[in-house]
């Protein structure tokens, strides 16, 4: 190992945010595993050293055992300086109450407490892990927290310049008559706008064909809408990234996505483009390939 490694193990209260914590350590580019069965951390250990290209690994488990934690640490003992290693473990905690609330919230019955008072499971879980959490280098009370502002600590504790998720926005056109994106964020509907497809010259071409797309945009009712709908998404960009969220999907549709929705994204890609990292594809532009063509 060259290149130092960062070995966390994140462990704490059940219902504490362990879940939002491999996610965001995932978002970090950390390679995380979730419970490892005990018996496997040895050989998951040699793994990592004989790859030797992993750099950020995040062990997510639960240590009501306290075996299981003193294994961990053993096998990085004495080995943290020849192949430097930089080891964390980062407990997370919240007050009773609301661990108990979330239990109630979710319908779960508490791991300790199978058949009996949720609050009772908490109590034995606390006292069992009383003494990892005072070992730990980073304790987090999540009670107030949101899952983003979870996110957002973990990213003040882990992240550099490099291992920042940068917010980008896909923009895809599409078809209604082949369904919406599942993963669209917002979707506008451009239908009520002129359609090429009845003008017999553009039928067979799409919203990348320069005809096509002076066509649609020439269209009194363009200019406006476009303009409004540039400065509302410009506005409410900032509100999604304070939010946490690090992609957005903006889909733009029309009956068929060739015509329509092609050109209003293409415009709508560069435009955004000039504040954020944008990508675009078109779905559907392309399944009537039989007819379509871009000349």
């Amino acid at each position: 190992m060259n290149e130092r490694l960062q070995f966390v193990v994140v462990t704490g209260m059940s219902g504490a945010g362990k879940t939002v914590a491999m996610q965001s350590f995932e978002d970090l580019g950390f390679f995380c595993v979730d419970n490892m069965p005990p018996a496997l951390l040895p050989k998951f250990w040699e793994l990592i050293k004989e790859n030797g290209k992993i750099s950020k690994v995040a062990l997510v488990v639960d240590l009501r055992s306290r075996g299981f934690y003193d294994q961990i640490l053993g096998l990085l003992t004495g080995e943290e300086e020849q192949h430097n290693i930089k080891t964390d473990v980062v407990f997370l905690d919240a007050t009773d109450e609301e661990l108990v609330a979330r239990y109630k919230e979710t319908r779960r019955a508490h791991p300790l407490a199978m058949d009996g008072r949720v609050a009772d499971g908490v109590r034995k879980e606390r006292e069992l892990l009383s003494p990892i959490k005072s070992e730990a280098q980073i304790v987090i009370d999540t009670t107030n927290m949101t899952p983003r502002e979870l996110r957002s600590d973990i990213f003040g504790h882990f992240s550099t310049n490099k291992t920042i998720p940068k917010f980008h926005i896909e923009v895809v056109s599409f078809g209604y008559k082949y369904g919406s994106p599942i993963d669209a964020d917002i979707i506008m509907d451009v239908r009520f706008l002129p359609n090429p497809y009845y003008v017999t010259e553009l039928k067979n071409k799409i919203g990348t064909n320069p005809a096509v797309y002076d066509y649609v945009m020439n269209q009194p009712a363009t200019e406006e809408f476009y303009t409004d709908y540039l400065k509302l998404l410009m506005d409410i960009m900032p509100g999604y990234q304070k939010e946490g969220k690090s992609n957005l999907t903006i889909a733009i549709g029309c009956t068929g996505g060739q015509h329509r929705s092609v050109a209003i994204a293409e415009r709508l890609a560069k435009d955004l483009s000039k504040k954020y990292v944008t990508n675009i594809s078109h779905r559907d532009a392309h399944k009537r390939k039989e007819t379509v063509n871009r000349s």
